[in-house]
């Protein structure tokens, strides 16, 4: 019973904080509130290039938004706790 619980704890803390690498294009950067929205990159062959709809992240504190401007293309990791996705690592393709 005990290592039931603990297994449960351990998927709750799983689902609450995920971490994903994605791919996609800024759209729009506000470095005075934090944010910056972007529109992922698709994978597969077919429509490729067409993204869907920009998504808005928060940046983590220490992730600098300086060198970034709306078009640029970059790679990024996103952490999801409690429902808020935040940006945790904003790099080049």
């Amino acid at each position: 019973m005990k290592i039931a619980k603990i297994m449960l704890a351990g998927t709750t803390v799983l689902t609450l904080v995920s971490s994903v690498a994605l791919t996609g294009r800024i759209t729009k950067l506000d470095r005075i509130s934090g944010t910056v929205a972007i529109q992922q990159t698709q994978s597969g062959t077919v429509g490729a290039n067409a993204g869907g709809a920009a998504e808005e992240f928060k940046v983590q504190d220490g992730v600098s938004l300086e060198p970034w401007h709306a078009g640029d293309r970059v790679s990024f990791s996103t952490s999801e706790t409690g429902g808020v996705k935040t940006i945790t690592k904003l790099q080049k393709p």
